[in-house]
């Protein structure tokens, strides 16, 4: 197997594995969360996309946009689990399609924006993307409960 088919297959499980998780909310559950200030279960998933892309930007692209708190402030404007799940759905795309279309060389070169990760190989950027997204699993398995619920298996 090559580099990029692993790297393409670890993307591919990661998503599969968030979309498992978020196949027990309903749309009309976007909006829930356990506090205020939380994210609700919409912003969730906008801030996993949007996460994803960044990585992407930052390992592959211009680099790191490091304005964390218009990133925050934009995800709590989610309020549609389905057009989220949709824009989760493009952010995996467009990650796979970039990365299957990958090079060993380009794939090992550093990552130049120093800001974050820097001199990692950009294929690093991956293993943020399925961490990241595996935290905000937990925190929707949590949602699921708080709901009474009970989150489905993501490795099934």
């Amino acid at each position: 197997m090559s580099a990029a088919a692993g790297l393409v297959a670890q993307l591919e499980s990661s998503h599969k594995f968030f979309k498992g998780t978020l196949s027990v909310f309903d749309e009309d559950e976007s909006g829930f969360a356990p506090q205020p200030e939380m994210f609700s279960v919409a912003a969730h998933v906008r801030h996993v996309a949007e996460t994803v892309d960044w990585f992407m930007e930052g390992g592959f692209g211009d680099g790191w946009q490091l304005d964390f708190e218009a990133h925050v402030a934009h995800s709590h404007e989610a309020t549609s689990l389905a057009a989220e799940i949709e824009r989760l759905d493009a952010a995996y795309g467009a990650a796979t399609a970039k990365v299957s279309g990958l090079g060993d060389g380009e794939l090992y070169a550093p990552i130049t924006d120093e800001a974050i990760m820097g001199g990692a190989p950009r294929a690093a950027v991956i293993n943020g993307i399925t961490d990241h997204s595996a935290h905000h699993r937990g925190a929707l398995a949590v949602y699921a409960r708080l709901l009474g619920k009970e989150p489905a298996m993501p490795y099934a």
